[in-house]
């Protein structure tokens, strides 16, 4: 059936808008995440005091809206919840939810500016070094692990650089 259903669709050579539009029918829908790692100068993480979370704290982030890239998406978000700029830079870790159709992705960051203001999700918000971490979930905790073990280097480079000059 499907090699039949692979000619046809040949066949009947659909743009890509149509084609994404009939595959949209028949395909499971996603909630497409982006969670964030931003770092300040000191090499914290940035985290939000949520209103509507069983942990209150937890790293910043929200879902995706169409055509929007993942990075825009992170920045957009904080900067919706917090009125703080962020940049995102890298992927960090892509990981799927396997109880709900939900794919999360993490990039980590660093803070350019902007004045905290409260929103109807975030409350607070704070930059907190590794051995003064909040009580989090622990898929937090280990993202948050894994990123400053990604950038110890680099951070110890630009430190060692800064300290020369």
């Amino acid at each position: 059936m499907k090699s039949l259903f692979a000619r046809l669709w040949k066949v009947l050579n659909f743009s890509k808008k149509i084609q994404i539009a009939i595959m949209h029918l028949f395909q499971d829908k996603f909630l497409v995440g982006v969670t964030g790692i931003i770092f300040n100068d000191q090499n914290e993480v940035l985290l939000f005091k949520h209103l509507y979370r069983a942990h209150a704290w937890s790293l910043p982030g929200g879902y995706l809206k169409g055509g929007e890239h993942p990075k825009e998406g992170l920045e957009r978000e904080i900067k919706e919840e917090s009125g703080l700029v962020v940049s995102a830079d890298s992927p960090l870790k892509t990981r799927t939810d396997r109880d709900a159709a939900r794919l999360d992705m993490c990039y980590t960051g660093i803070l350019i500016g902007g004045e905290f203001t409260p929103s109807h999700e975030v409350s607070e918000f704070g930059f907190f070094a590794q051995d003064k971490l909040p009580l989090l979930r622990s898929n937090q905790v280990f993202l948050i692990d894994t990123a400053l073990q990604e950038r110890r280097p680099k951070f110890i480079s630009h430190e060692l650089l800064s300290n020369i000059e």
